[in-house]
C-alpha cells in the first residue's frame, strides 16, 4: 500500500477531484478487469480500446482513484479523480514511483533497431552472467531475473511489467539489465520514466508501417529513444545503416559510433566465415567466435562496444564473446547423418532475410541446394510480404511457402499477395503448401546430401496463431524429426 500523493511525483496534473492526501493505493491497474479494491485505474486512449469507456466497471470493482485525461461526465464523490495530459506517459511516471524508481538502482541498457535486438540483449545477458555478473534480460524470448527464466508475452512490456521486474531483478542483486527496446514501446510511452545508462541503435529497414503512418514517423520515433538519454548515459549507433548518425543527432548521451565498413570508435572484420563459426578482427585482435554471418558481426561489435563502455576489460570481453552461443530460434542449426543441414531463424523483415540469406549462400558450395521454408503473418505489415518472396526466390533455390501466424487473415489470400508480383523465372521455384508441417516434411524429402534448409519466421515461437487460436508448433521438433535426428 502507498500514498496515492507519493506516486503522483513527477506526474503533470491538470485538475483533481477528492483528497489526493487521503487515498491509498494497493496496486496499480489500466485494465478494468484486473481492478480491485483500493486500486488506482488509469483510462489510458490506446490503439484499439479508449480505457474512460471502462471507468465505471473499475470503480464497481473497487477502485478508489482514477487517472484520466478527460473528467467523467457522471461524478462518484466516493473516488478521487486526477485528470493529466497524457496517461499513458503519466503511468510510465506512477509505475517508476509505486516501485520505488529500480531504474535508478541498476545499470540498463536497452537496444532498439528493427533487426538484431534480440541477439544482442541476449549474447549481453550471456557474457555478463558467465563473467560473474548477476543480470537481467527483457527480451522478446523470455525474461530473466539472473539464471530465473519467465515467459515473455511483447518484445517491450507496459510500464507496469518493466518496473515489476526491474524491481525483482533490484531486490535479487542484479547489477546489469538488457532490454528491448521497440517502436510500440517508444510510441506508447512505456519506458518514458526509466532510467539508461546506455542506448543502442542495430538498424532500420522496412517494418511495423501496419503500425507507424510511414517510414519517416518509424524513424522518428527511434530517435526519440536517444534524445531522451540523460548526459551520464552513452548512445551506440551503427555507423554503416544510413540512419545511423540520425539516431542520435539531437542525443545529450556520450556519443559512439560503431562499423564494419566505415571509419568508427569501434571497428570489426569478417576474416574468415564457415558454418560453425566466424573468425573476427575486433578492434585489432582476432577471435573465433561460434555465430556466423556478418550482421552477426554487427551484433557482436555492439556487444563488444557496450561491454567496454560499461567498464569491462578488453581481454576478458574478448574471452566471453569466443563462446557465447546464438540467442534461441537465431540461426540455430543442426545437421543429419546424411549431412543435410536444417536452419531455423525468425526472420521475418526484407533486410533480415537478404542477410541470412547471403550469410548461408557465402560459405555453401555451387553444388548444394538451398531450400526456404516461409511464410508471412497475418494482420501485419502487408507491403513487405511481395519483396520478401521476391528475395527468397532470388537466393534460394527452391521456395516452399507456407502458413506463419495466419491470425484473421485467410491464407490463401495472404499467399496470393506473396506471389503477386513474382515473374516467370521467380515462379518455377515456388511451391505452395499451406500446412507448415507437411511443407518442412516436403523440404526434408527434396533435400540430398550437402543440402541446406532454411526454416524462416518462426524461430522461437512454439505455435501457430489461427483465428485468434494458439496451436502448439515447433520448427525445431519438427525439422528435427523430419530429418531423423535422434
Amino acid at each position: 500500500m502507498v500514498k496515492l500523493s507519493d506516486i503522483l511525483f513527477g506526474v503533470s496534473i491538470k485538475s483533481v477531484i477528492g483528497d489526493i492526501k487521503s487515498v491509498i493505493v494497493k496496486k496499480i491497474e489500466f485494465d478494468s478487469r484486473k481492478v480491485g479494491d483500493a486500486d488506482l485505474f488509469i483510462a489510458i486512449n490506446g490503439t484499439n480500446f479508449d480505457g474512460h469507456s471502462f471507468i465505471d466497471s473499475a470503480i464497481s470493482s473497487g477502485a478508489k482513484s482514477v487517472i484520466v485525461e478527460k473528467i467523467p461526465d457522471k461524478i462518484n464523490k466516493d473516488i478521487c479523480y486526477v485528470q493529466v495530459g497524457c496517461s499513458s506517459f503519466s503511468m510510465s511516471v506512477l509505475a517508476s514511483n509505486y516501485y520505488d524508481n529500480p531504474s535508478s538502482k541498476i545499470k540498463l541498457v536497452g537496444v532498439t533497431g528493427t533487426n538484431g535486438k534480440t541477439t544482442i540483449v541476449t549474447l549481453l545477458h550471456q557474457l555478463f552472467s558467465d563473467l560473474g555478473y548477476p543480470t537481467g534480460l527483457l527480451s522478446t524470448i523470455e525474461n530473466k531475473i539472473g539464471t530465473r527464466s519467465l515467459k515473455s508475452t511483447h518484445t517491450t512490456g507496459d510500464a507496469l511489467q518493466i518496473n515489476k521486474l526491474l524491481s525483482e531483478m533490484v531486490l535479487a542483486g542484479c547489477e546489469y539489465c538488457f532490454m528491448e527496446v521497440s517502436s510500440h514501446a517508444i510510441h506508447q510511452n512505456r519506458i518514458s520514466s526509466l532510467i539508461f545508462d546506455g542506448g543502442v541503435f542495430t538498424n532500420i529497414t522496412h517494418e511495423h508501417l501496419d503500425y507507424h503512418k510511414d517510414f519517416k514517423e518509424y524513424i522518428s520515433v527511434k530517435k526519440r529513444f536517444f534524445t531522451n538519454l540523460n548526459r551520464s548515459a552513452f548512445a551506440l549507433t551503427n555507423k554503416d545503416d544510413k540512419n545511423g548518425n540520425i539516431m542520435i543527432t539531437n542525443t545529450k548521451a556520450k556519443r559512439i559510433t560503431y562499423s564494419l565498413k566505415n571509419m568508427a570508435d569501434y571497428k570489426c572484420k569478417v576474416l574468415e566465415s564457415r558454418i560453425d563459426g566466424m573468425l573476427l578482427n575486433i578492434q585489432n585482435h582476432e577471435i573465433w567466435v561460434k555465430i556466423i554471418g556478418e550482421f552477426n558481426a554487427y551484433n557482436l561489435l555492439a556487444v563488444y562496444s557496450t561491454s567496454i563502455e560499461l567498464g569491462l576489460e578488453k581481454n576478458q570481453i574478448l574471452k566471453g564473446i569466443s563462446v557465447l552461443n546464438p540467442a534461441q530460434g537465431r540461426f540455430y542449426t543442426v545437421r543429419n547423418i546424411e549431412n543435410i543441414t536444417g536452419i531455423i531463424d525468425y526472420m521475418h523483415t526484407p533486410d533480415a532475410y537478404k542477410n541470412v540469406l547471403s550469410t548461408i549462400n557465402s560459405i555453401r558450395n555451387n553444388t548444394e541446394k538451398l531450400i526456404m521454408v516461409f511464410g508471412c503473418g497475418g494482420d501485419r505489415d502487408s507491403e513487405k510480404r511481395p519483396k520478401m518472396t521476391a528475395i527468397a526466390c532470388n537466393m534460394s533455390d527452391q521456395v516452399i511457402i507456407t502458413a506463419d501466424n495466419p491470425r484473421t487473415e485467410n491464407i490463401q489470400e495472404i499467399i496470393s499477395h506473396m506471389t503477386e508480383k513474382l515473374d516467370p523465372v521467380q515462379k518455377k521455384k515456388v511451391l505452395i503448401i499451406t500446412d507448415r508441417s507437411e511443407a518442412i516434411k516436403t523440404a526434408c524429402r527434396l533435400a540430398t546430401s550437402g543440402d541446406i534448409i532454411l526454416l524462416a519466421g518462426k524461430g522461437h515461437e512454439k505455435y501457430q496463431e489461427i483465428e485468434g487460436v494458439k496451436h502448439y508448433f515447433d520448427d525445431v521438433e519438427e525439422l528435427i524429426e523430419s530429418l531423423n535426428i535422434n
